[in-house]
């Protein structure tokens, strides 16, 4: 499960462009803290700092606990604005968590145990077709990833939402269809002999 993070901030006294910009200047990150029925929170944070805890890869599905001049406000960060050119982080911002909520996140999704499908090992490949999945999870039980195994599975065999064992406290955002996370397909040349001996079957058979 993704570890709770702490993360300093302060208040902002003035909003608009010229005060994001002259927190920037000064290594600074504009951010603004909202929802749990209370008006919006305007912060800053370090960069720095910042910039580190978005280098775990899962910033956006961790809790993160915003200090605020002493007073600790329980967050999920919904949103990072980057630089287009520099990629630098320009704006963040934090949905507010109250005891026992639900969120909904995307979590990447991992697979395991390649060398025991047989269609890999035949040259198949895996064609992902979801690299996350949208999940309702319990606050304090968001996953880091979701692991799915595909020992066993061969060429044209397909990965869908109800082969996938979720952790508990989680369930799946789309809720509405048994969607496919991925398939094994056949590499082209063995696609094109498969065709081939297909046809020739069917010019026998005429």
């Amino acid at each position: 499960m993704s570890e709770a993070l702490t993360l300093a901030a302060e208040t902002r006294d003035r909003a608009g462009k010229g005060a994001s910009r002259a927190l920037r200047r000064e290594g600074r990150v504009p951010a603004v803290v909202y929802g749990g029925k209370e008006e919006p929170l305007s912060i800053h944070v370090e960069e720095r700092v910042l910039a580190r805890m978005l280098g775990t890869g899962h910033f956006t599905n961790s809790v993160v606990m915003l200090d605020v001049g002493g007073k600790k406000v329980r967050t999920l960060p919904k949103d990072v604005h980057f630089h287009p050119v520099s990629d630098r982080p320009l704006h963040v911002d934090f949905f507010r968590l109250a005891k026992d909520s639900t969120v909904d996140v995307s979590v990447p999704v991992r697979f395991i145990n390649e060398e025991d499908s047989p269609g890999l090992k035949r040259g198949g490949v895996l064609n992902i077709v979801r690299h996350e999945l949208e999940l309702v999870c319990d606050a304090d039980r968001i996953p880091d990833d979701i692991r799915i195994d595909v020992t066993g599975l061969d060429i044209g065999d397909s990965i869908h939402i109800s082969y996938v064992t979720l952790p508990a406290g989680s369930t799946s955002a789309i809720t509405d269809r048994d969607f496919t996370i991925a398939t094994i397909v056949a590499p082209s040349g063995l696609r094109s002999e498969t065709d081939a001996e297909a046809a020739a079957e069917s010019e026998a058979a005429a």
